[in-house]
């Protein structure tokens, strides 16, 4: 007897907010009677992905201050342009976007539906975790302050707690996504891939193969789990931690496409640099590890280079040796504690700036607590939140630059092409910069 499938959370949820009495809908259908322009002037084009472009504006009609407006592409099929609607990607952040709400979380003013293209308008933050970091790589090189790598990381943690208590996942958290605004809030952006967990139909692997930028990738994902938790964000949020104090990203693997028949390959780069590190991972610190999909390819991994062919000097040498064997041939102490020394004594930062030394031992507690193999025993935001590092030193500032004369510049606006209407050119996509060098100087879309 078939029984008829009871809508998901998703489905219902989302009930479109109440707009202005000019936006008519008439007998005909949907008809916009607000446009994008008449509401916003737009400034300049900021970035492109695969979603669409992010343009920058500034609000009219008594709108008032700066905006980010996101202009999705139709799907399209095919050489011919035929319209199949819009992409899941979108309809879920529209869907997501709609009913969050949370200052550490970037906001949604409003969506706007025009020449069957979609528009969503958040507040505009000037700055990006990635920006920042890159900032800071730039010669000579220094440290981001300590109590700025604090605030960012609770402001951080305080919205995943946020959306893992409303039952959202967000699955690409990574320095590109985070922004920050002028004023030192942080707030987690880009939610085209997050998604509802509460009562999934089918199992979260089976919606989407790949999820997460591959140097954020959780273990479990990299072993093929098909049903994975909140656990994820935490292993980025772990990722980005470790980024903040060495100014580069502790993992970087090189990603091994799919093949023609979409199936998702080992990654065994990824998981062979979080080896290196991590030390392997074994059945008595994660007990579920024997039934993941890609277990066995955990064979065919070199196991990391023994303590001794490490040159650094170390304080903790002793204490590290003790540790080492308890936790299963891992290297991650001794990255911590060569990361925040490398800074102090001879060529260290100027007279007066405060050392990555500051965060001590509840520093790399936290960090031990993020990267922890076991998806069950990974600190959760909530337990992350409690930690002893927060409430240890300096005072958590709800503005992470507060104190600090550093001034970071502000996001690229380009001018090449602001016309926000006209159809997709292909944009400058941001990604990953590259960790040393400078940034590459961007191709100008119109060559003089």
């Amino acid at each position: 007897m078939s029984r008829s499938r009871q809508p998901t959370r998703a489905e219902v949820s989302y009930q479109p907010r109440s707009y202005p009495a000019d936006r008519g809908t008439g007998p005909l259908g949907y008809t916009s009677k607000v446009r994008v322009q008449d509401r916003y002037k737009v400034i300049g084009f900021i970035s492109s992905g695969t979603y669409g472009r992010v343009y920058k504006a500034h609000g009219k009609q008594g709108q008032t201050g700066e905006f980010a407006i996101k202009k999705f592409k139709p799907d399209k099929e095919g050489e011919q342009i035929n319209y199949t609607g819009i992409s899941q990607s979108a309809v879920r952040e529209m869907a997501l976007c709609s009913e969050l709400s949370h200052q550490n979380v970037i906001k949604l003013i409003e969506i706007i539906l025009e020449d069957k293209c979609i528009y969503m308008v958040f507040e505009y933050a000037e700055h990006d975790l990635l920006q920042i970091i890159h900032h800071h790589t730039q010669q000579p090189r220094h440290p981001i302050p300590p109590a700025t790598i604090k605030s960012i990381m609770f402001q951080l943690l305080n919205g995943c707690q946020y959306l893992h208590t409303n039952w959202v996942l967000h699955r690409d958290l990574k320095p590109a996504n985070i922004m920050v605004t002028s004023s030192g809030e942080v707030k987690i952006g880009d939610l085209g891939l997050a998604r509802l967990f509460q009562k999934p139909l089918h199992s979260l692997f089976s919606g989407d193969k790949v999820v997460v930028t591959i140097w954020y990738r959780a273990p479990e994902l990299l072993l093929g789990s098909r049903h994975y938790t909140p656990a994820i964000d935490m292993w980025a949020v772990g990722c980005i931690f470790a980024e903040l104090l060495s100014l580069r990203p502790i993992f970087k693997g090189e990603e091994a496409k799919m093949d023609s028949k979409k199936t998702v390959p080992f990654q065994r780069n990824q998981m062979q640099k979080i080896v290196d590190i991590m030390g392997l991972p074994t059945k008595e610190r994660w007990p579920l590890l024997t039934t993941m999909p890609e277990y066995s390819h955990l064979s065919s991994l070199q196991p990391p280079l023994s303590a001794a062919h490490h040159h650094h000097h170390h304080q903790h040498q002793h204490h590290y040796q003790a540790q080492r064997q308890a936790s299963g041939g891992s290297h991650l102490e001794k990255w911590y504690y060569n990361t925040i020394n490398q800074n102090a004594g001879g060529a260290g930062p100027a007279p007066g700036a405060a050392s990555l030394q500051s965060l001590g031992a509840e520093g790399y507690k936290l960090l031990t607590g993020l990267l922890e193999y076991d998806p069950e025993k990974r600190l959760s935001a909530a337990a992350a939140l409690q930690h002893p590092f927060f409430s240890t030193g300096d005072k958590v500032s709800a503005n992470c630059f507060e104190g600090i004369k550093t001034e970071y510049p502000h996001r690229r606006v380009s001018q090449d092409d602001n016309d926000i209407r006209t159809s997709s050119l292909p944009g400058t996509k941001r990604s990953g910069l590259p960790d040393d060098s400078l940034v590459q100087p961007r191709k100008r879309m119109k060559e003089n």
